[in-house]
């Protein structure tokens, strides 16, 4: 039978104190929150509780007046400050009992280690009769999933990422599934580089900015510029387009304003493009690096294409050993010397020094048939500077590694094509922004 209700909006509850007192970082609402909006569901407000019943109970009975799901996470252990299941009952005006099955499924795990069983867990068995309890394959929590009489649903999960990760994945996200919930949704998203949020914003427009659907909106991330296009379908019966031919129409367009900047598209990594390209050659790659404190190798990670990573003091004497370190020529001698150690076939090479409040970057990427030199000057200077000199260098990289286009050895050549916009943002000049650090992680 089809659900009586269609589940189009939702709310997050993140309950724990160690939340609310910062001593835990929630990173369960925002796995979350992405899964609901490719669902099509979308998320209109998270919230993060303290261990207060009433607190607690208030925040589930406002939410489920406002939306039509409810999922929450935390609470679920078996102590007295875990108060989700109480909460959730007072909401539904319903009384929680033991569940047999339950309580015989929790005995199991200690009498299999020989323990005996902490008669404080029986908690955890408790069901109301609108609820039905979701498997935790890693913990004692069972998940709760709860049928209101009006078609709305309240999804209790575990609090530790470990425990929440997999019931939701493989149990309460394909249920929604099943009953439909969600809309006829696509988005696109392009990351970029060598070009500022602000600057970005300028190039497509306010028009374009404020539109409703397509959205088009843009974000700042630690290592690029993202831009999200994304769209809901209309009605097929009525002729209306559906998500995917919106987005793709906007997309093209969006292109068409900022294509010369954009290095990939979805969630793809600096590591992962660079690699991509360097594969499709079966290329090594050897990094030296001076006084970037290492960013750019850090950037790259653990991968196997990486035959050697060097970073080098300023003031070291390695760094102006070869005819003079502190030009073009210098930095490109010892990116030969890097790539001869390493036995790689490509070597990029990158100095960083402050100007003012800013950083100059110096970028030698030495190829089999090539040498591409470039200078950049990028936002802000000591580590944030340092920083984003190891993403310019990723940029420089990227855009040689692509092309397969011969250069020409100048410096200061285009960000990341061999053709500039038609329309350059206002203020642009040698300096490139990344993108500005974002706020972190939850737990």
């Amino acid at each position: 039978m089809a659900h009586s209700r269609r589940i189009l909006t939702a709310e997050l509850l993140s309950i724990g104190t160690e939340l609310t007192v910062g001593e835990t970082r929630d990173t369960n609402a925002g796995e979350l929150a992405r899964s609901l909006t490719d669902l099509g569901v979308g998320v209109g407000r998270i919230q993060a509780v303290p261990d207060d019943l009433g607190i607690v109970t208030a925040a589930f009975a406002g939410a489920l007046e406002r939306v039509d799901l409810v999922v929450s996470t935390g609470g679920l252990g078996p102590t007295p400050d875990d108060l989700t299941r109480e909460s959730i009952a007072a909401v539904a005006g319903e009384q929680p009992t033991i569940d047999p099955t339950l309580e015989g499924w929790l005995r199991g795990l200690w009498s299999r280690r020989g323990m005996p069983f902490p008669e404080m867990n029986l908690k955890q068995a408790w069901l109301i009769p609108s609820a039905t309890a979701l498997p935790n394959d890693n913990g004692t929590a069972p998940a709760w999933w709860v049928d209101r009489p009006d078609g709305r649903i309240v999804v209790a999960l575990p609090g530790p990422p470990r425990e929440m990760r997999p019931i939701w994945k493989d149990h309460a996200l394909p249920r929604l599934q099943a009953i439909g919930a969600g809309r006829d949704i696509a988005h696109r998203t392009f990351r970029l580089a060598g070009i500022g949020e602000s600057q970005l914003a300028d190039m497509l427009g306010e028009e374009l900015l404020r539109a409703s659907n397509p959205i088009v909106a843009t974000y700042a991330r630690a290592d690029a510029v993202d831009v999200r296009v994304s769209a809901v379908g209309g009605d097929a019966a009525a002729g209306e387009l559906p998500a995917r031919s919106l987005v793709d129409a906007a997309a093209e367009h969006v292109l068409g304003l900022i294509g010369p900047y954009v290095w990939a598209e979805g969630e793809t990594t600096w590591p992962e493009a660079i690699g991509a390209a360097l594969d499709d050659r079966s290329w090594t790659l050897a990094c030296l690096e001076v006084g970037t404190g290492g960013s750019l190798a850090t950037l790259f990670g653990d991968r196997p294409w990486l035959a050697l990573g060097e970073s080098l003091a300023p003031g070291a004497p390695g760094a102006a050993a070869h005819a003079d370190g502190r030009t073009m020529a210098g930095l490109e001698a010892l990116v030969r010397r890097a790539m001869a150690v390493g036995g790689a076939t490509v070597g990029v090479g990158v100095r960083s020094r402050p100007r003012g409040d800013d950083t100059v970057v110096n970028v030698v990427v030495v190829q089999p048939d090539d040498v591409h030199r470039e200078r950049r000057q990028v936002f802000l200077g000591g580590a944030n500077g340092r920083s984003r000199a190891g993403l310019a260098a990723a940029a420089v990289l990227l855009a040689q590694l692509q092309s397969g286009m011969p250069g020409n050895g100048a410096v200061g050549g285009p960000p990341l094509s061999v053709a500039r916009p038609a329309r350059a943002p206002r203020g642009q000049g040698p300096r490139c922004s990344p993108g500005r650090a974002g706020s972190g992680g939850h737990r």
